[in-house]
């Protein structure tokens, strides 16, 4: 079982930086690919940006590219921190932002892939 535990959201003006967090635990965590999705209000939840286990590979929706990093750090075999820097941003990247997990997908972008996920945490961007 992994658990996972988001956090850094917050209210920020257009222009902006955020950096969130999600808290990793579980048997073997740091050999699972993770991911963001976001969900804004009145829209279907929305993939943001993967990263393989072991960060030889990162994944990101257009909308994002250039304006998001992803990146992990592996403290141990069953913790593990995953990042969204974020900058430049925009009222639309207002949404719940949830990190997930999975022992391995074969196309990081669909939400089915993932097995585990977090609770959200909210990022609203004003203009």
């Amino acid at each position: 079982q992994v658990q996972l535990v988001e956090s850094g959201g917050g209210l920020v003006q257009e222009g902006g930086s955020l950096r969130l967090s999600c808290a990793a635990t579980g048997r073997s965590v740091s050999t699972y690919s993770m991911g963001w999705f976001r969900q804004a209000p009145g829209k279907e939840r929305e993939f943001v940006a993967a990263v393989t286990w072991n960060s030889v590979s990162t994944y990101y929706a257009e909308s994002v590219k250039g304006r998001v990093t992803i990146s992990r750090d592996h403290h141990a075999a069953n913790t593990n921190t995953l990042y969204l820097e974020m900058k430049s941003l925009k009222p639309e990247d207002t949404a719940v932002y949830n990190c997930a997990a999975v022992a391995g997908w074969k196309n990081a972008r669909l939400m089915s892939q993932y097995d585990y996920w977090g609770q959200g945490t909210q990022v609203t961007v004003s203009s």
